[in-house]
């Protein structure tokens, strides 16, 4: 089982996964797909310490695409905060475009592009809302100014000007004082349980590397596709 290494108390904003050693670029490259047997967590958990080596900023961000009911996709970045042998988990304001959508159609794909890497994930699943109290540890780990904008924030609805959230951050500053910050009840976490998961990897000529794996019961099978 994989997981992102964020820890209880940092900060997203200060947010680095572990580095490998300083001669790292110098073995052989991370993550090679010459087997499709191998387990497709494992073989992401290669991928992403290969970029969190190379990519200048969030090599954690992913454009994550939803549908509205008339079946209307629309696309975004956000932050990837959690990986396991369930999932991939993000955090959000659950009023939000994407919250409602995802809330009312659960089903979701997510792209990386690591383009130092010259390589990309794509997955495609079923969306599901952590725990509670996974929920309530992550936030813990937010700046407290953080955890105020997500009070502060009606995302994603109409703002009449820069003032009116500077006021609202204001009025919930003033509201916590120097208290604990709780986690509000419209902010929680969602996890995209994957049905497909597609690794992709530069080649010569367009001939690029395309590996797919499909959820199979319990376990996955293997595929790989014409560039």
């Amino acid at each position: 089982m994989t997981r992102l290494p964020v820890q209880i108390g940092e900060s997203p904003e200060q947010f680095k996964p572990r580095r490998r050693g300083a001669d790292s670029g110098r073995q052989q490259r991370a993550g090679t797909m010459s087997s499709g047997t191998r387990d497709p967590f494992d073989l992401f958990d290669e991928w992403f310490k290969a970029a969190a080596d190379k990519e200048p900023n969030d090599p954690n961000a992913t454009a994550l695409a939803t549908v509205d009911a008339a079946g209307m996709p629309s696309v975004r970045m956000v932050l990837l905060k959690g990986v396991d042998g369930r999932g991939f988990v993000f955090y959000t304001n659950c009023e939000s475009r994407k919250g409602r959508q995802l809330l009312a159609h659960p089903k979701a794909a997510l792209c990386f592009h690591w383009k130092s890497q010259k390589r990309q994930v794509r997955i495609e699943g079923k969306v599901e809302q952590v725990a509670p109290e996974d929920a309530d540890a992550y936030f813990a780990t937010r700046a407290r100014t953080s955890q105020i904008g997500a009070w502060a924030s009606q995302q994603s609805r109409a703002l009449a000007g820069r003032f009116e959230l500077e006021k609202r951050v204001a009025q919930f500053t003033a509201k916590f004082g120097i208290g604990a910050v709780p986690r509000p009840p419209h902010w929680s976490g969602f996890r995209v349980v994957p049905e497909l998961i597609e690794f992709w990897e530069d080649r010569p000529f367009r001939l690029h590397d395309r590996l797919v794996y499909h959820r199979d019961g319990d376990g996955w099978r293997t595929e790989r596709l014409y560039p």
